[in-house]
């Protein structure tokens, strides 16, 4: 199996959001809890389906990525904008926040 995490979006504001490994929601791409193994990708899908009944998020689901934690990144291009904001200006949107990092 490749390696997945969840993403989704918080119902209060829109924003991306990933699972951590805390199980807590966080907008950083490189928190998301890395699922290596069908049990353990099922396992971050129920909890997501937790949150969802409880209003948190909407929209949940698996995305595949590459690396390791504080350093994952999506195989695809749609959920690399989703984690890294706009190609052309990446100053505008909250993933700016890291320039000041």
């Amino acid at each position: 199996m490749t390696s997945k995490i969840l993403t989704a979006n918080l119902l209060a504001d829109g924003h991306v959001v990933y699972l951590d490994t805390d199980g807590n929601w966080s907008k950083w791409i490189e928190t998301g809890q890395v699922a290596t193994s069908d049990e353990a990708a099922e396992n971050l899908t129920k909890a997501a389906n937790l949150d969802v009944a409880d209003g948190v998020i909407i929209a949940p689901y698996l995305i595949e990525v590459v690396g390791a934690a504080g350093s994952i990144s999506p195989t695809e291009y749609r959920e690399h904008l989703r984690a890294n904001g706009p190609s052309i200006h990446p100053q505008f949107g909250y993933q700016a926040e890291r320039s000041g990092e």
